[in-house]
């Protein structure tokens, strides 16, 4: 099966100009720059209204030609919820209002009028086995979490069984996984696993972005697909 490959430029201690420049490398790295999908790596849940991060979304669907994709996660980094006043509460109040948001997002996508251009899929991060990857399993088109093999391997058994209980076939889901560190190391057997999308962070800097190790992620991605 073909892979792709995926970046996030990570915004800390970098300008926008910066991020700005970093896509257009990337671009030129993926040769597809007509066809790279984009989209947040995730949005946090809590910070928004749903309804209107629906419609957000759409609009940027519009601007860039059908290449959206809608990531959302219930959020975990409390200094951000510090800094910005909002109320951290408990991972599984987070959760919650996660699976009380999704139905709402999904049906305020379907009322928009003009709609998205493209698929726009929802993309669910994280990979808490009872509560999180239900939700992957009910609401999502694409699921994203970090680790090795082995790892993913153990939680897609997971959302394997999350889908069996409603009736879902867990191929439907695209599988999208990242490591923090070392994706090289995985990538051989992530693909093997199932794993249709690999990603790789790259963090900002005094000197811009250091694209080095996504040029060679997606030289491997170009000798996978041309075995």
């Amino acid at each position: 099966m073909p892979i792709r490959v995926g970046v996030q430029i990570q915004p800390q201690h970098s300008t926008f100009a910066e991020m700005q420049q970093a896509w257009r490398d990337a671009e030129e790295l993926a040769a597809s720059t007509k066809r790279v999908r984009v989209g947040a790596l995730v949005f946090c849940n809590s910070y928004r209204n749903p309804q209107l991060l629906a419609n957000v979304h759409t609009t940027i669907d519009q601007i860039a030609g059908g290449r959206v994709i809608f990531g959302i996660g219930a959020g975990w980094f409390e200094r951000d919820y510090d800094e910005y006043g909002y109320e951290f509460g408990t991972a599984p109040e987070r959760l919650r209002a996660l699976g009380r948001d999704l139905p709402l997002i999904k049906d305020r996508l379907a009322k928009l009028n003009p709609a998205a251009v493209g698929p726009m899929p929802i993309l669910i991060g994280g990979a808490g086995e009872k509560v999180t990857l239900r939700l992957v399993a009910e609401y999502a088109d694409m699921w994203h979490a970090f680790g090795d093999t082995e790892t993913y391997l153990a939680k897609s058994a997971i959302l394997a069984e999350h889908c069996a209980k409603i009736g879902k076939n867990p191929d439907e889901i695209e599988r999208v996984w990242g490591s923090l560190s070392d994706i090289d190391k995985h990538a051989d057997g992530l693909a093997a696993a199932g794993v249709s999308e690999v990603t790789i962070g790259a963090g900002g800097g005094p000197n811009g972005y250091d694209l080095g190790p996504l040029r060679e992620l997606v030289q491997w991605r170009d000798r996978h697909n041309a075995a």
